[in-house]
């Protein structure tokens, strides 16, 4: 098979979550989105979505990146697309090309993290701050720290190693990053700056910002920090959402 070609696998009969696992073995991964309305967060709960019907069929021959659109019970579908290419988002090219199983969730706008895990389908916890800290002019860290949680600046200095950290303003944290406040996650970052995630991050499905604002990426937490190369420790403290 070209490398530049897929095989459409059959979807049909399988749950959301089946259909997902199946997508990715076969090279595709899943985006969700409604065609004719807003955004909707597909696949939670998972086991709520049946496929009942695909476009292309399967065992049909494609260009990678071609989007199969997948039916279920109802009028709700989502979008299957090759794994690649993010359309634009460094953040949906980044996770890609780490390896990794990744879920786009979309939504529309939040103004806190309650909202924001209502949105996502999840756990406040599980909407995973990515804070950006300066060590010196041209030295960030990215810090990664559960959504009900804050940054215990005194264990992150000793963690690091310095007696001063700070947080640069909206700007700078652009210039070092390429995204704006809300959307940054470390894949796909203008500088692949180093990771720190907090403890409790590890072993759940978590989500990141996903390089623009109403779109999150989903992802397993112990993959994510494999493929960040992140140092693990505790560095924080109980906080608000």
């Amino acid at each position: 098979m070209d490398l530049e070609r897929a095989v459409v696998p059959d979807l049909v009969g399988l749950t959301a979550r089946e259909a997902h696992s199946r997508a990715y073995h076969a090279g595709v991964l899943a985006s969700g989105v409604d065609p004719d309305g807003p955004p909707l967060v597909v696949l939670d709960p998972p086991s709520a979505w049946v496929v009942t019907a695909q476009d292309p069929a399967p065992g049909t021959v494609v260009e990678r990146r071609t989007m199969v659109v997948v039916s279920f019970d109802g009028d709700r579908s989502v979008v299957v697309r090759s794994g690649g290419g993010g359309m634009g988002n460094p953040a949906i090219d980044g996770v890609a090309a780490s390896g990794i199983v990744y879920r786009i969730v979309e939504h529309g706008p939040v103004r806190s993290l309650t909202e924001a895990a209502a949105a996502r389908g999840v756990a406040v916890p599980d909407v995973v701050k990515t804070i950006v800290v300066r060590l010196a002019d041209d030295d960030f860290r990215f810090v990664l720290v559960p959504g009900d949680r804050v940054i215990s600046w005194p264990k992150l200095r000793a963690l690091l190693g310095v007696s001063r950290i700070s947080m640069p303003d909206a700007a700078t944290a652009k210039q070092a990053t390429g995204y704006e406040r809300g959307t940054i996650t470390p894949f796909g970052s203008t500088t692949a700056w180093p990771v720190v995630a907090d403890e409790r991050v590890r072993g759940r499905e978590i989500t990141l910002g996903g390089g623009a604002h109403g779109v999150a990426l989903a992802v397993d937490a112990d993959a994510a920090i494999a493929a960040l190369g992140a140092t693990v420790a505790d560095v924080s403290d109980p906080g608000e959402a």
